[in-house]
């Protein structure tokens, strides 16, 4: 399954370009988030608007000039877990051989360190010609897997050896590069969202988080191939391969992470500190004059999980405002594998807005700053740690104890 990865799908310049729409359909259809580059030739067989239908994201056609992008090539680059070109034209083919970037498709390539995919497709003559064979053994060479054409109908009524492969074979081929994710046959929970607590029917006590880090961190999770359960009390879409559980209080959020065994658990929602002790059964009246409400603590549901046995992997959030002092008490007190801290008062590191500047800080007081940057690109900076943590654990488990007298416990 290619269920929460990111797939660039290069389109050049050839009729057998109406098969790209077939496999964008098929690579959606595993699950696989597909964005689309074309060239300016592809667009004369196949129109922006069939892939865009597809795909849900709009097509990249050109370098300069793209709506709500400073640099597109760049940022699809970064942001791909596997390119692919489909079909591939031998102007393509001798492009990418040579590192030539003249256009939004190869300089994608060429800004991207993910693994690349190439599916020919040409007359017979042009794919037998020995400048186009030259150009496949350099891309060969330089690692890119292609996906050699079949013997068929080709334009134009001719037949012969040069028909783009079938989107089910690219499909497959697709899945064997990229492989299980990093974090295949791991179970993370996330937690995300800022809880409403009743006061009465019609008002509540919140907070102004939008859950946009965690469900981040969720769709980071599920690219690295985790299975993933978020419970979440945010309004924002997720993946379907993404295990939801809706909520909306810290009550409900209590019993939706009791009910699930993590071997990570993420707890990146703000949880109310405090509820109302006696909701109104009815909407309270201004008539009534301003009301008298007695609050009582929430549960701590970060100290719920930490306490656990077997305890999972735990990384908690912190919001402050001003000095980052008391998230480094928390890191020491709540036993916390890793904190997440940041200003929410720093521009760009608040609520509500798409990126995010926060401080790592591990139980001993070390703390690492990070830069402003999107908060999906912090979550996959986190999971890179939570990578390493998982790592590091699994050789302390299988690295028996120097004292013979006193075998490792597994712990």
């Amino acid at each position: 399954m290619l269920t929460g990865r990111r797939v660039v799908l290069g389109v050049s310049g050839g009729v057998a370009a109406y098969k790209a729409a077939y496999l964008a359909r098929r690579l959606t259809e595993r699950g696989a988030e597909v964005r689309v580059v074309t060239t300016a030739s592809a667009r004369a067989f196949v129109g922006d608007q069939t892939f865009a239908a597809i795909t849900g994201h709009r097509v990249v056609d050109r370098l300069f000039g793209v709506e709500g992008s400073v640099s597109p090539h760049t940022e699809l680059g970064r942001w791909a877990d596997v390119v692919v070109i489909a079909p591939a034209t031998a102007a393509t083919i001798a492009r990418l051989a040579h590192g030539l970037s003249e256009d939004a498709l190869t300089a994608t390539v060429l800004a991207s360190r993910a693994p690349l995919v190439v599916a020919p497709a040409m007359h017979t003559e042009m794919w037998e010609h020995p400048a186009t064979r030259r150009n496949v053994r350099r891309l060969e060479e330089d690692g890119v897997r292609v996906v050699a054409p079949g013997e068929g109908p080709l334009a134009g009524g001719d037949v012969g050896v040069g028909r783009m492969a079938e989107p089910e074979e690219i499909v497959e081929v697709i899945c064997e590069v990229l492989g299980e994710g990093p974090l295949q046959g791991v179970s993370v929970l996330v937690t995300a969202g800022g809880t409403r607590e009743p006061i009465d029917p019609v008002r509540f006590l919140g907070n102004r988080s939008s859950g946009k880090m965690g469900h981040a961190i969720a769709e980071e999770a599920l690219r690295r191939g985790a299975r993933v359960v978020l419970v979440t009390a945010a309004d924002l879409a997720s993946s379907p391969g993404i295990e939801r559980i809706q909520v909306e209080t810290a009550a409900e959020m209590e019993q939706a992470v009791a009910s699930v065994q993590p071997d990570v658990a993420i707890l990146a929602a703000a949880v109310a500190d405090f509820r109302p002790k006696a909701p109104a059964a009815d909407k309270i009246s201004r008539t009534s004059g301003p009301p008298s409400i007695e609050l009582e603590a929430t549960p701590d549901i970060l100290a719920g999980v930490v306490g656990r046995t077997p305890r999972p992997l735990v990384v908690g959030f912190a919001a402050e405002t001003g000095s980052l002092d008391r998230a480094v008490r928390k890191a020491q007190e709540k036993g916390v594998d890793l904190l997440v801290a940041n200003d929410v008062t720093e521009p760009g590191a608040g609520f509500a807005v798409d990126t995010n500047r926060v401080t790592i800080i591990w139980p001993d007081g070390r703390s690492e700053p990070w830069p402003l940057m999107p908060k999906s690109a912090v979550a996959a900076r986190l999971l890179d740690l939570v990578e390493g943590l998982l790592g590091a654990r699994t050789e302390t488990v299988s690295s028996p104890s120097d004292d013979p007298a006193h075998p490792g416990d597994g712990r």
